[in-house]
């Protein structure tokens, strides 16, 4: 009974791997607004209800699509994270992970930073995963003040922003100052909004190859966010 159980099992494990693989070269082709069920299910020889039985709707594949790009993003980043060298080194490998892997991965890098899909709304089950690169980004911050090196802005925030600053750091960093905090949330925007640029063709003829801009930016992104070095 239970040997039988275990082969279906990993029966249905394969097949939903060949349905995500499938919906991915179709994300490929198409782009996410393409992506069909009814597709994916003649591509792989299916007929639709069987198909119905994995993912009961296009936005549960998509769901699934979209978790496993973020966490395909967030294990390269978490992996070239050194927790034990220094905080302009650890935010340099990480910045560098997000970007060798959105290069690799341009239509996932897309399907979950790029513009909405129409009529889709992802659920809270894809929060764990997308909050993993700014997790890591952000315990280099932690990291680095928590050591005394961060450089701490002087600036003040305004009422509104401090509140919105003091209720993320409540749930990510309780000891980091809600400026530093700030300051490390706009790095991070600015890092994706860097590299979205460069993936789809908005420095072309300008900042083309963008290695030495990136390069350049991610240094200033760490002055910025107070890292040492």
């Amino acid at each position: 009974m239970n040997a039988s159980r275990t082969a279906r099992e990993r029966a249905r494990a394969e097949l939903t791997r060949e349905i995500k693989e499938e919906a991915r070269r179709q994300l490929r082709a198409s782009g996410a607004q393409g992506l069909s069920l009814r597709a994916v299910a003649r591509e792989l020889g299916m007929v639709s209800s069987a198909l119905y039985r994995y993912f009961p709707s296009r936005d549960e594949l998509l769901t699934a699509l979209i978790i496993d790009a973020y966490d395909a993003l967030g294990d390269r980043v978490e992996a070239a994270d050194r927790p034990g060298a220094g905080a302009r080194e650890r935010w340099r490998a990480c910045c560098s992970a997000v970007r060798d892997w959105a290069v690799e991965h341009p239509h996932e890098y897309a399907l979950i930073y790029g513009s909405p899909v129409p009529g889709y709304q992802a659920p809270e089950a894809t929060i764990a995963s997308a909050s993993r690169v700014p997790t890591a980004l952000l315990s280099v911050v932690r990291d680095a003040w928590r050591s005394g090196g961060l450089r701490e802005p002087p600036e003040e925030l305004a009422p509104d922003l401090a509140g919105q600053a003091a209720r993320t750091a409540a749930l990510v960093a309780p000891d980091l100052p809600g400026p530093a905090l700030t300051r490390a949330a706009i790095a991070w925007t600015q890092l994706f909004g860097m590299i979205g640029f460069e993936l789809f063709g908005h420095l072309a003829n300008t900042f083309d190859p963008a290695d030495a801009l990136f390069a350049h930016a991610v240094e200033r992104m760490a002055d910025f966010a107070g890292l040492p070095g």
